[in-house]
């Protein structure tokens, strides 16, 4: 929260001068970018950030798609979108659309590690303090039943085009629960903030990075140990989430014809506490994309410079 006040107080301070004009003209034309929109806050920090900069520092046209994970990789392939901002994984998707159909590339990292797993808000893990052991989730189902999960206990997860494994998991680890889901990410952060103000029970599906987490310690459940190779077979799965190193994904045709617009893709890295500055900005604070964005960007012109540098390798 700290962070955030702070941001927001410095963006506030040089609203009336940005490090550089943006009609300023650009120093080489841009054709423009098509960027996919994937259903998270996160996400769309990144493409905020991403989109000001290229339209109001480079001068391209910034053309965004809502769309969910599969179809924006199909996007790639069809020309729809020019790049992927924020991707979590998807081997068989760099397999297919990378390695045997040829129309995608890899861009390089977007500098944010991902965490998926299984929370719990932080005065259950007071009162139960071994609820983060995933073997003693069932003595605990009772207290997480729900309408919708019935006799069993609900886990809880968020929009069903999110990277899950989350039904096999229940089922490889006999755990008696039931997935159900939230249907959307801001359902789901609804959800936590819930449990945790009114002391109610809730296990779910939660990752990182994520602005909630700068409002509610969220604690993680230990799952079995992920190793190499133990998800590969999504019906037999039954460790935990690996780690990712979230990385950004073009269209072939767009990183071939490059410019500043894929340069400036191809630069920008940042942490996850900066994307959940931005992304709380957005959710929290009820910015627009845009306003969030500049505020940001005003605040940070050191970083910002670097993204846009043309002779970065």
């Amino acid at each position: 929260m700290a962070l955030v006040l702070t941001i927001a107080g410095c963006g506030n301070e040089s609203s009336s001068s940005s490090p550089r004009s943006s009609s300023a003209a650009p120093a080489e034309p841009c054709d423009g970018i098509s960027i996919a929109i994937n259903p998270w806050v996160g996400y769309e920090a990144n493409a905020a950030v991403i989109s000001y900069l290229a339209e109001h520092r480079l001068g391209c046209k910034v053309e965004k798609k809502e769309m969910d994970e599969q179809t924006a990789w199909q996007g790639l392939d069809n020309g729809e979108v020019d790049v992927v901002l924020e991707n979590w994984g998807h081997e068989d998707l760099k397999q297919k659309y990378i390695e045997e159909k040829r129309t995608a590339v890899r861009v390089g990292p977007s500098g944010n590690k991902g965490v998926i797993g299984w929370y719990v808000p932080p005065w259950l893990k007071k009162e139960l303090p071994d609820i983060t052991n995933w073997q003693n989730l069932n003595k605990y189902a009772d207290r997480f039943k729900t309408a919708k999960s019935g006799d069993k206990g609900q886990l809880l997860d968020g929009d069903p085009s999110f990277v899950t494994n989350d039904e096999a998991l229940v089922k490889n680890l006999n755990l008696n629960y039931k997935v159900v889901y939230a249907e959307s990410e801001l359902n789901l952060i609804k959800a936590f903030r819930q449990a945790e103000e009114k002391k109610t029970p809730l296990i779910g599906y939660f990752f990182e990075p994520q602005w909630l987490h700068l409002d509610i310690e969220l604690v993680k459940v230990d799952l079995p140990p992920n190793v190499a190779g133990c998800d590969v077979d999504p019906a037999t799965v039954a460790c935990d989430y690996p780690s990712y190193e979230l990385d950004k994904i073009a269209s072939k045709e767009f990183a071939d014809r490059g410019g500043p617009a894929y340069r400036l893709v191809k630069n920008f890295q940042w942490s996850n506490d900066e994307q959940n500055t931005v992304a709380s900005f957005i959710a929290k604070y009820k910015m627009s994309p845009d306003e969030a964005a500049k505020r940001w960007i005003e605040a940070n012109p050191d970083r910002v410079e670097d993204w846009l540098s043309q002779d970065k390798p």
